[in-house]
């Protein structure tokens, strides 16, 4: 089904929720289980909700009442034998005396026997609910993190599925982008559809690193529109088969490298490795982005699907990171305290309207000793305003306004010039302290999650950050030494310790080595855009620093909450549900890598919806690396088949038995039908 986001000050655009096949329902309180589940995973699948009228067995109709049948023996099952619950000792007492006449009185033998009967009755009755209470604990227990039994523990045959080729989904579908698209209105009108994605007429494998960042194919990306409402600013241009990015923005239409070199004389962090991540919301073409690349900063370049027609899908085909996104009605898909820089550069988003909730949701994100980086309305409105359709009294206002909402939330300027103006989140707690009930900004409450980043609205008060936790830029490794270095919020993670955190980067290591034996090309330039689907600290990720790539790490939803030490690491990533579509354009990614995904997913998500998207994502010509329990593999590269990949099943780094790697690679195809 899909749900719209309401509420929004913008038009509001739907979210997804697929629906899942092959499932049995059950009732409430009882689980969902696929047909072909092992018994021994039933207790991990999850609460589903009443059966649906369709499955349900036919009505019957109502009679008349009759007279009830006399109640049965009770009776309880004991080591796998029905016993019946009334010794025999009753039994025989009851023989003694039946020829007992009325109103005798029975002797001391019979309340002997009846104390005794219930002394024996109550102990028993104490062993079952013992019985009960620990296996309902080990069914329903939620505290401690689920365990999975191996496939291979329990003697299970690999599954199999019957062969499906997939078709093709029509050419209008080439830049499908579920729950995203801002031409579908209607709530039944979208469904996941069963088909592979073409690509645009004369799409070519794209321009390797680094020329890419620089220079696409015009057939990859075939949109107009920036290029001709656009021109002034030198976004980008048109030549031949090819698109060109000269650097150019809105507020800096002669070049980025003045305009980063500008701020890095205001904000000296960005020079000496204290700066590692940031986000640029309303990120145009990502030319932002693209350059701090060169100055070892990791940029999440956000933008919404608008009629700027594929912002985003520019910024990833010239290799550089970003994702659909937009503040609107939710919360941002990151945690809270992650990102030590944020920027926007006339980004249009209205940040003192709605009593300041948008610029509270940059609060939230950004770690004490963060920047706020501000460029365009309205900053330097005196010489400006002119040009922005406004009056200088409105600017003013505006300006005023903004210095009052963000020293409410405990920022401060720390430096202004020109365009820029840049603010900087406070790492003292005492400013925190004196927020009362009767702030404009109230604090919020314990029952808002600060790092809860997943359909979680937005909420008009302020995120403190733990005093206990030790978050601020200044307590951080400058990088590339914080990617090494234990985070403090490892003790956050369940079962995280500093010993588990260096074991996972030795493991990740090892394994990284052997899948650049199976696959030469990770490591190399045919390799740019990488994903990790299923990341707990980001170990994937860490082991390939070396390499001309980035990577997106993607912390599962219903999993542990680990993504704020992927952004402690100085790496990126968000968080993802694969029961739904990812929020990026179709072709954009050259490695998707996941380990165990299927066995810690599966009672939720169809495999052939997430191997789908999988290749709605994947980039013709790009790879897979699916590590998984033996048990599906020989199912994924079945239906991999029928998506038109080829696949080689490959043994682990230490050749486990209950382990294997599946390496694919999409082919190149184009619709039959032009």
């Amino acid at each position: 089904m899909i749900r719209f986001q309401a509420g929004s000050p913008q038009e509001a655009s739907p979210t997804c929720d697929w629906a899942l096949e092959g499932m049995e329902e059950a009732k409430v309180g009882e689980y969902s289980i696929p047909k072909d589940r092992p018994l021994e995973l039933q207790k991990n699948a999850r609460p589903r909700g009443s059966m649906p009228r369709s499955q349900r067995g036919p009505s019957v109709p109502e009679s008349k009442p009759r007279k009830p049948d006399p109640p049965a023996e009770p009776v309880i099952v004991l080591n796998g034998l029905p016993k019946p619950t009334r010794p025999r000792i009753l039994e025989g007492f009851k023989m003694k005396n039946k020829d007992t006449k009325p109103g005798a009185m029975p002797d001391k033998n019979h309340w002997t026997v009846i104390i005794l009967v219930f002394l024996f009755l109550c102990g028993f009755s104490f062993y079952l609910g013992g019985i009960f209470c620990s296996e309902k604990n080990r069914y329903f227990k939620r505290d401690d993190a689920p365990v999975i039994q191996s496939y291979h523990d329990i003697g299970v045959a690999p599954l199999k599925v019957k062969h499906v080729e997939f078709g093709e989904c029509s050419l209008d579908h080439q830049d499908y982008t579920p729950c995203t698209d801002p031409k579908v209105r209607i709530v039944f009108d979208l469904v996941w559809k069963e088909c592979l994605v073409p690509p645009p007429a004369g799409y070519k494998p794209p321009i390797r690193w680094p020329e890419s960042k620089g220079q696409c194919w015009y057939r990859n990306v075939p949109y107009d529109w920036i290029n001709n409402e656009k021109s002034n600013q030198h976004w980008l241009r048109k030549e031949g088969d090819k698109f060109f990015f000269p650097g150019g923005g809105t507020m800096f239409p002669n070049g980025v490298g003045e305009y980063v070199k500008l701020m890095q004389d205001l904000i000296p962090g960005m020079k000496n490795g204290t700066i590692r991540t940031a986000i640029d919301t309303g990120c145009g073409v990502a030319s932002w982005g693209g350059d701090l690349l060169d100055h070892g900063i990791l940029t999440i370049s956000l933008a919404p699907r608008d009629n700027h027609e594929a912002q985003v899908q520019f910024a990833l085909e010239r290799g550089i990171p970003a994702i659909l996104g937009i503040i609107s009605t939710q919360r941002l898909p990151f945690p809270s305290n992650s990102f030590d820089m944020a920027h926007c550069s006339r980004c249009l988003i209205p940040w003192t309207e709605f009593d300041g909730i948008y610029l509270l949701e940059i609060h939230r994100i950004l770690r004490p000793g963060g920047f706020w980086v501000l460029s365009g309305p309205p900053i330097n409105y005196e010489r400006r305003w002119r040009g922005w359709n406004t009056t200088i009294e409105e600017q003013r206002s505006d300006y005023n306004k903004l210095k009052l909402l963000l020293s409410s939330m405990c920022f401060k300027l720390y430096n202004e010039k020109d365009d820029i103006s840049v603010w900087l989140k406070s790492v003292d707690s005492s400013c925190y302290s004196k927020i009362t009930l009767s702030s404009s900004l109230p604090k919020c409450d314990d029952s808002s999650d600060p790092d809860s980043g997943w359909y979680t609205p937005l909420r008009l008060c302020l995120t403190i950050p733990s005093p206990k936790l030790k978050l601020g830029l200044n307590f951080l490794p400058t990088w590339p030494n914080r990617l090494w270095t234990t985070p403090a919020r490892i003790s956050t993670v369940y079962n995280g310790n500093p010993g588990g955190f260096k074991h996972d980067n030795k493991k990740w290591k090892a394994r990284v080595k052997h899948y650049k034996a199976l696959l030469p090309a990770l490591g190399s330039d045919k390799i740019r855009n990488v994903m990790d689907m299923n990341t707990l600290y980001g170990g994937f990720a860490a082991a390939l620093i070396d390499s001309p790539i980035w990577v997106m790490n993607i912390v599962s939803s219903y999993g542990s909450n680990s993504l704020g030490i992927v952004y402690d690491r100085g790496l990126i990533g968000t968080y993802h549900d694969w029961c739904e579509p990812f929020s990026t354009y179709p072709r954009t990614y050259d490695l998707l890598h996941l380990d165990g995904l299927f066995t810690a997913e599966s009672h939720r998500c169809e495999m052939k919806y997430v191997l789908l998207e999988m290749d709605r994502i994947l980039r013709p010509t790009g790879y897979t690396i699916i590590r998984e329990s033996y048990y599906f593999v020989d199912a994924l590269a079945t239906i991999a088949k029928g998506m038109r990949w080829n696949c080689e099943k490959h043994a682990t780094e230490y050749n486990a038995a209950k382990e294997k790697i599946l390496v694919c690679q999409k082919r190149l195809w184009h619709a039959t039908k032009q």
